[in-house]
């Protein structure tokens, strides 16, 4: 199975990273596993003022912050993930990104907002499920 793990290095993805080494289907060396992480891009003016090396550089440290833990954790349980990231707005980002890339599953931490969170504040679990046309694994 071809497996994508949206992660953002916040405390959701190390849940749903412990979600899969727990059940079978998903934890194993079998599968083919990547992991995607999408940054917010920079105001155009921003860029801009500082420059494509100071913002490619930017891109990558923000980038290397949240998926070396992610990596890191799917080493040690001794599966390999290739790693991706993009710019842009992440709900829709991920939901491209699973659909070009032909992925049996999207496996995402959700922060769990609720309905009331979602109206007010938006959700990119709830982009995603509106975007994507692989199927979703959401964990709380």
């Amino acid at each position: 199975m071809k497996i994508l793990l949206a992660v953002d290095g916040s405390p959701y993805t190390q849940k749903m990273l412990a979600y899969i080494t727990t059940h079978g289907e998903l934890f194993s060396p079998a599968n083919e596993y990547t992991l995607l992480t999408v940054q917010p891009p920079l105001p155009p003016r921003a860029r801009a003022a500082v420059g494509k090396d100071v913002v490619d550089s930017y891109y990558a440290d923000e980038t290397a912050k949240v998926m070396a833990p992610a990596a890191q954790y799917m080493a040690e349980r001794k599966l390999q993930a290739s790693s991706e990231w993009r710019v842009g707005h992440a709900g829709e980002t991920i939901a491209n990104f699973a659909d070009q890339g032909q992925f049996d599953l999207l496996v995402m931490g959700s922060h769990g907002h609720g309905l009331f969170g979602n109206l007010v504040m938006g959700s990119v679990a709830t982009q995603v499920l509106s975007h994507s046309k692989v199927p979703v694994l959401l964990v709380r």
